[in-house]
């Protein structure tokens, strides 16, 4: 379709007044006539004024051709057309499928592929779900889940920027969880044409771990997550003899194994899935603050946090903070070394039997304020770092992250231990994470034993103010739509333009020519 983006251009077409006005008055000199009398000369003068003619009618053409076509040219001439909207995508979590509220969007899902949308996966290589689909119609057979998940978090907000940049122009439905555990990292601007549905993460009960409390019974630390945040609980049991089982409201019956050196728990789930054992911790788990005169600060808020998070584990926990460095001799499981001095070669070798090493930064710092990057609901207190550190994390890996994406605690495995590094501290002038309500939950998940069954699902919901549409199941995307294009045709006007030109002044040239008769 012919559309014109500048429609005041056409203002340009009064320019065509100047060619015919021209041809008007710009006539050729009249020939001379010989006549025997005068008294004709005034009545045949007077009937030439009369009769004003155009004359050499296709020059005029073509001048007026040439102003016409430079007068569009101006209006900024194109020819819009459409093309038909490519093919949707609906993009889901994988495990979604086993979800509880899965059949909630079934409906709307199958409504999808019956217009043309592909389900994939929203995971690495975005596979297509139609193979793994019964039918496209729910009456016709159920949906079959056949891609491997874990309970490790997906980086759902840079997957979603991945997709929307390898299926371009296409209209992308995301259906996942609103687990915050799976919204990891800074969160990417996403097109419009990106619309997110969420599911409710549901409810999780976990065993956390077990420790001895005395020859006949155990301490249990009971894991409880729901949408609006997650709680631990301490329960005292009877310790059962050997093979025998723990039943407790909400869990699997834990099997108690118990030998000469270790004693496990193990869930036993009815369906026959296979859990970790968690291990029933004997010894305390001895933690060590080490700190110079100028990271005395540092040191009381630390232990303030550690003896929050001891709430969460448990073994008891005994912290110990000393203006001298300690001994190996102490068996300490955490050392916490908050000085500018080096770190022992004797502590540096513990690290290797087990020993868990923490540094922060050392020297002045830098002035570069960005936040950490953190799974905290928005009414919490956002935790700001003021300075930190330039040393680099080469081969180590990131825990903690500002939102520029640069490491604020990083980790490196060293045989049975590992060495963390704070590029920041706990002194305010550094940060106000000493200050947050995030630090003792952030201590308590380095805390937790290896051997536990590890944290819990984390159910925790997201906001749904930070999806970039509504999360409600009764909203459906938009069909695909039709994309219109525009071709611009000034260049073709001002080169035909440039065409008419040269023809008209080949022809005025040609008829200004004088012609001389053969006599």
């Amino acid at each position: 379709m012919f559309t014109l983006l500048n429609i005041s251009g056409l203002l340009a077409l009064l320019g065509l007044l100047v060619p015919v006005a021209i041809h008007l008055w710009n006539r050729r000199p009249a020939r001379k006539v010989a006549v025997g009398s005068l008294r004709w000369l005034t009545e045949g003068a007077n009937r030439r004024l009369r009769q004003l003619q155009l004359e050499q009618f296709f020059l005029l053409l073509l001048r007026a051709a040439l102003v016409g076509l430079l007068a569009l040219a101006a209006a900024a001439p194109g020819w819009r057309f459409y093309q038909p909207g490519s093919r949707g995508q609906v993009l889901m979590e994988p495990g979604l499928l086993r979800h509880p509220g899965f059949e909630m969007v079934r409906g709307q899902l199958d409504s999808l592929r019956r217009r043309g949308y592909e389900v994939r996966y929203l995971a690495r290589g975005f596979r297509l779900i139609s193979a793994a689909a019964r039918a496209a119609d729910s009456t016709a057979g159920p949906y079959v889940d056949q891609f491997p998940t874990t309970d490790t978090s997906l980086f759902l907000w840079a997957r979603a920027r991945q997709a929307a940049d390898s299926f371009p122009n296409q209209p992308l439905h995301l259906l996942t969880t609103s687990a915050l555990r799976n919204f990891q990292g800074s969160h990417a601007p996403l097109p419009a044409r990106v619309t997110w549905q969420t599911l409710p993460p549901g409810s999780a009960v976990w065993l956390q771990s077990a420790a001895g409390s005395g020859p006949d019974s155990l301490r249990l630390l009971i894991g409880r997550s729901s949408p609006t945040g997650t709680v631990f609980r301490r329960l005292s049991v009877s310790r059962p003899r050997d093979g025998g089982l723990v039943r407790l409201p909400g869990l699997p019956p834990l099997r108690y194994r118990s030998s000469s050196t270790v004693a496990t728990l193990t869930p036993e789930h009815p369906n026959g899935e296979k859990a970790a054992a968690v291990q029933v911790q004997t010894k305390p788990l001895r933690i060590g603050i080490y700190a110079d005169s100028q990271h005395g600060p540092d040191a009381r808020y630390l232990k303030a946090a550690l003896q929050a998070a001891a709430l969460g584990v448990a073994v008891p926990v005994v912290v110990q903070t000393s203006p001298n460095p300690p001994l190996v001799a102490d068996s300490l499981r955490w050392l916490f070394w908050l000085a500018e001095a080096p770190v022992p070669a004797a502590w540096l070798g513990q690290i290797d039997h087990g020993l868990r090493l923490w540094q922060d930064a050392r020297g002045p710092g830098l002035q570069r304020p960005a936040l950490l990057a953190l799974n905290i609901r928005p009414a919490e207190q956002p935790v700001t770092l003021f300075r930190r550190d330039t040393m680099p994390a080469a081969g180590s890996r990131a825990l903690w992250s500002d939102g520029l994406g640069r490491p604020v605690l990083s980790v490196t495995p060293q045989g049975t231990g590992a060495r963390y590094y704070f590029h920041s501290r706990l002194h305010p002038a550094w940060s106000n994470l000493a200050e947050s309500q995030a630090l003792p939950a952030l201590l308590l998940s380095l805390l937790q034993p290896e051997d536990a069954s590890g944290t819990g699902p984390d159910q925790r919901a997201l906001d749904p103010g930070q999806l970039p549409a509504s999360s409600s199941p009764a909203v459906n995307p938009a069909s695909p739509r039709s994309t219109a294009e525009l071709l611009d045709l000034r260049p073709w006007f001002v080169g035909l333009a440039a065409l008419v030109f040269a023809l008209e002044r080949w022809l005025a040239h040609r008829r200004s020519q004088p012609v001389t008769s053969a006599s």
